[in-house]
This record gives C-alpha cells, sequence and structure tokens, in this order.
C-alpha cells in the first residue's frame, strides 16, 4: 500500500494547508492560475484524498511521476492517483486546466457508471489525438459551468466530469490491476461506493468490511493508508459533507435534515455536526449565506 512519504509535502491543492471546500465536489483552474505563482514549476509533492486530471491543451509539460520523467507536447490527460507523488514544470506558453476531485465525487461518478473508474487507480497519461477539440470543448464547458452560479450547476458539473470520466475509462479498456497498490485502491474505490450507497444507514464498520470480503482491521489499515484517515472517519465525512450541501443548498430545518441523514435526533446530529466542523449547523448556515 501507498502511505504519505516522509518529507514529501502532503497538500490539499498545491501550497495551501486548509481542509477542503465545503460544498463543491471538485475544484477547477487553469495551469497558469497556480503555476504561475510557482515560476512555473510545480515541485513534488502528494495529496492523501484527492484525484487529480491534468488537462495540456498545448504547450509544454515535463512530469514527474514517482520519479519517473516524461514529456508532454501534445493535447493529452495526465491521471494523478492519491498519495502518487507528482511535479511538474511548464513552458511560460502553457494553456490547461487541472481538475482536483474527492473520493466522494469518484464514489458518486462510480455509482453513476455502475462500474469502478479502474482507470484512476495508477498514473496514466492519454493523448487525446481526434478528440482533441471535443475534450476542449468539454473542460472549457465544465470550467465555465464552475465558475459560474447559473441555475442547474449541481447537476451539470457531475454530468460533464462523469462525461470526462467516461472518454478517460475508454481508453484504459478496463485493463485488470497489475499489481498490490493498484488492487488495493480499486478495494478503496469498493468501499466507497458502498459508503455512497449506504451512509445514511449508520452501519458499522464491521458491516462493510463483511461485505468486502476483508477484516474491519484491514479495511481502517486501507483506509488510512490510502485516504488518511479510519473506515469509520470515511463514512463520518461523507455525512459531513451532505449536511453542509443540503445548509447551503436546499432549506430543510435542523429537524428534517437529521432525519434525513439516518441521526435519531437533531440534537446528536447537531453535536455530530459542530464536533466535526467545529460550527453548529445554524452557524455554518448563516455564514455560507452571507
Amino acid at each position: 500500500m501507498h502511505s504519505p512519504l516522509p518529507g514529501v509535502p502532503l497538500f490539499q491543492l498545491y501550497g495551501e494547508n486548509h481542509a477542503w471546500p465545503g460544498t463543491d465536489l471538485l475544484h477547477c483552474e487553469t495551469i497558469p492560475a497556480r503555476s504561475r505563482l510557482h515560476h512555473w514549476e510545480i515541485k513534488p509533492h502528494q495529496h492523501a484524498e484527492l484525484f487529480q486530471l491534468l488537462y495540456v491543451q498545448r504547450g509544454e509539460a515535463q512530469v514527474e511521476i514517482e520519479g519517473v520523467r516524461s514529456v508532454i507536447r501534445q493535447a493529452a490527460i495526465q491521471v494523478v492517483p492519491p498519495l502518487t507523488v507528482h511535479g511538474f514544470r511548464f513552458s511560460a506558453d502553457i494553456q490547461g486546466h487541472v481538475l482536483t476531485f474527492g473520493t466522494a465525487l469518484v464514489a458518486d461518478l462510480e455509482q453513476r457508471l455502475g462500474a469502478p473508474l479502474s482507470v484512476l487507480a495508477a498514473p496514466g497519461c492519454y493523448a487525446l489525438g481526434r478528440d482533441r477539440r471535443r475534450l476542449h470543448m468539454l473542460i472549457a464547458s465544465l470550467q465555465q459551468e464552475y465558475q459560474g452560479s447559473a441555475p442547474g450547476r449541481a447537476a451539470l458539473l457531475p454530468a460533464l466530469v462523469t462525461a470526462l470520466m467516461v472518454w478517460i475509462g475508454r481508453q484504459q479498456h478496463g485493463l485488470p490491476p497489475r499489481n498490490r497498490s493498484e488492487r488495493d485502491r480499486q478495494l478503496l474505490g469498493q468501499y466507497l461506493r458502498l459508503v455512497e450507497a449506504h451512509y445514511r444507514e449508520h452501519l458499522a464498520v464491521e458491516v462493510f468490511a463483511a461485505r468486502l470480503g476483508v477484516t474491519s482491521l484491514q479495511l481502517n489499515q486501507l483506509c488510512r493508508e490510502l485516504a488518511g484517515q479510519t473506515a469509520l472517519q470515511v463514512i463520518h465525512q461523507r455525512l459531513l459533507l451532505e449536511a453542509r450541501r443540503s445548509l447551503v443548498y436546499t432549506r430543510m430545518s435542523i429537524g428534517q435534515l437529521s432525519d434525513s441523514l439516518g441521526f435519531s435526533d437533531p440534537t446528536y446530529f447537531a453535536r455530530f455536526f459542530k464536533r466535526l466542523s467545529g460550527q453548529t449547523p445554524n452557524g455554518y448556515r448563516r455564514v455560507q449565506a452571507c
């Protein structure tokens, strides 16, 4: 299994240590937006729970993945799984985007597609070829939708990401896992899909482990090493994410929200929310409304 490497910076987004933003399941920005601030060089680092797609539209990207260096000189998408040590050096005329998304979005996408996104289990670079124009329009639409606030944004963003993932997945043709690391990542993906389907039911970790054919100890070890948290924390973070989204995007009362998330009573839900976020549900809603 991979685990955070000593001495290698562990970031959310490059150069940032704060928690993942509250409600969006992904982050999208142009390559120059961040790399220009660092003189076109992103030094080797890793992310605990985040997947990244580097889309090079034009220009040159020198890529270092786990110590192996390569150069991208044509339109391509580079996949970077969590805990993969990676760094980039870009030419000053670089154009493209970086898409970053968490495990909750991956689980949601896998549920939509009805299959694991095995293409995300290992680093890979996929040339756009004759699909270059179509993929550019897709990613440009995704960036525009991400930056905007038009009606239906919350529904359209996952649809655009799903279309992108379908294209990337087709390039790999569903190859079987090549080593233990890939098998572990696929097992984590299966766990995340189970959590996505059942997090409102507050099932015990032992139940999830039994469905995966492993012990709760093995599942906890897997989650700690690949996701940086325990199996129970994965469930709690998914509940917290859904609570935050509901507080921002719906008018449900705290009691209604508590019921929708499977809590036995609103007081227990409020304590859970404050313990994990540092704010009361109503306090979080007020701050987000400002």
